[in-house]
């Protein structure tokens, strides 16, 4: 991914978002299409980046690596790298995305109370 400008209408908008309000900055650290994804996978602990691949149907790898290195650059995900060879990569939840784990279990549970609701406001339009 290509770097944008700091001036930018883009990158300013983004600061003027995130500094408005405190959870609309964590939505847009989590945000996204994967990186949800990637940080439930590491819930359970370690992983090394096969196994995050493989536990993630239809990520590609050039995906999976970006969103990791902006996961640890947002200090949501440690890299360990151990000093072996063949080298041995791990990745895991750094203590404050450990916070985030209660609250992924009551967004589930609005998520399947929303989902409930959309299914049936669209059979009330269909009757």
């Amino acid at each position: 991914m290509g770097r944008r400008k700091e001036n930018s209408t883009n990158s300013l908008n983004e600061k003027n978002i995130m500094e408005a309000c405190d959870s609309v900055y964590s939505i847009c650290k989590i945000g996204g299409r994967w990186k949800m994804l990637i940080l439930c996978e590491l819930k359970d602990g370690k992983l090394r980046f096969g196994e995050l691949r493989k536990n993630i149907p239809g990520i590609t790898e050039r995906m999976l690596t970006l969103q990791l290195r902006e996961l640890e650059k947002d200090m949501l995900v440690s890299r360990i790298v151990y000093p072996e060879i063949p080298p041995r990569v791990e990745y895991e939840l750094t203590p404050i995305s450990r916070q985030l784990i209660p609250i992924w279990s009551v967004l589930g549970d609005w998520a399947k109370e929303h989902k409930q609701l959309v299914i049936q406001q669209l059979k009330e339009v269909a009757v």
